[in-house]
């Protein structure tokens, strides 16, 4: 499936886990469900214009939820951990960084 650059990446992931990881030139993001690691490498350094090193691509699993008799699930989704070259940055996570 031919994904343009803008819809493979959907969102950066806003958590303490992920802007640990910023400190290791690492970045994480939420990602089209159908987009595989190529198009992920694609896409942020076109986007960004950085030195991809590597991507690992985490299947995030659905979850059960309840609100008093009533019971569903969250839906899963798809995230990318992007890995830049040494000197290179995102400036999107920079602005949250103490």
């Amino acid at each position: 499936m031919s994904l343009h650059p803008n819809e493979v990446l959907l969102a950066p992931v806003v958590s303490e886990k992920s802007y640990s990881l910023i400190g290791d030139g690492k970045y994480v993001f939420r990602v089209h469900p159908d987009a595989h690691k190529t198009q992920v490498r694609q896409a942020v350094e076109e986007l960004f214009d950085v030195k991809v090193v590597g991507v690992n691509i985490v299947q995030m699993p659905s979850k059960p939820k309840r609100r008093g008799l009533i019971k569903g699930t969250r839906p899963g989704w798809k995230k990318a951990i992007v890995e830049l070259k040494a000197g290179d940055t995102i400036e999107i996570f920079e602005g949250a960084q103490l």
